[in-house]
């Protein structure tokens, strides 16, 4: 079983990145394969509505997203972390995240997966944020496990979220939660108890 942990902050090692080893220390001593991801800090592309990917399963622009979504086909699980940027996840990621999960829609990369967001800010805006992340993953149809509160760390260095007792205990939380659902995951292959099937998409609007 492996966990891929998706750092969304231009800054490599971070505050964003601290809380991200949390969880992934705790996902490791769990018995849980890790592999923090760094978007970088390179300009990344938005979405360009083109429906490449369609024909292609994979995004027309070749740059990480690409990369990590070759990496998702033989993971289990994701855990994305965003720094906090006017109360949502930062402009980055989400031009990432939108072309890695339309695109990865296709194959069906994500779906029924594990998954689960985690934010961090000096102060506020962390639950608009959070809540960000989440559509992602529902919309995914993934599993997408709790925490004993919102997955949030705070802090503007990584000495402060280091201080942010709280929050840690918070991702040792998550990280324990999101292992026990991929072991639950995993025995209910071994016993013939499949995910379900889904039903065939029907599009429909609000005009009449």
């Amino acid at each position: 079983m492996k966990v891929i942990l998706v750092n969304g902050s231009a800054h490599k090692e971070g505050a964003t990145y601290t809380a991200l080893c949390e969880v992934e220390k705790t996902l490791r001593e769990e018995g849980i394969e890790t592999e923090i991801f760094h978007i970088g800090n390179k300009a990344i592309n938005g979405c360009q509505s083109c429906g490449g990917c369609a024909k292609l399963h994979r995004c027309v622009i070749n740059d990480c997203v690409n990369e990590f979504v070759d990496k998702a086909r033989e993971a289990d699980g994701f855990v994305f972390g965003s720094p906090v940027y006017y109360a949502a996840i930062n402009g980055a990621l989400s031009a990432f995240m939108d072309r890695a999960f339309y695109s990865g829609s296709y194959t069906a990369v994500f779906k029924h997966k594990v998954a689960a967001g985690v934010v961090n800010a000096r102060r506020g805006g962390n639950s608009a944020a959070f809540d960000e992340l989440n559509k992602y993953f529902f919309i995914s149809q993934m599993v997408v496990p709790a925490s004993s509160y919102w997955n949030m760390t705070h802090g503007y260095t990584p000495d402060d979220v280091r201080q942010d007792l709280e929050g840690l205990r918070t991702m040792r939380i998550l990280a324990r939660n999101i292992a026990w659902v991929l072991k639950c995951r995993e025995a209910a292959e071994a016993a013939g108890i499949h995910p379900p099937v889904t039903e065939p998409l029907v599009l429909t609007n609000f005009v009449r």
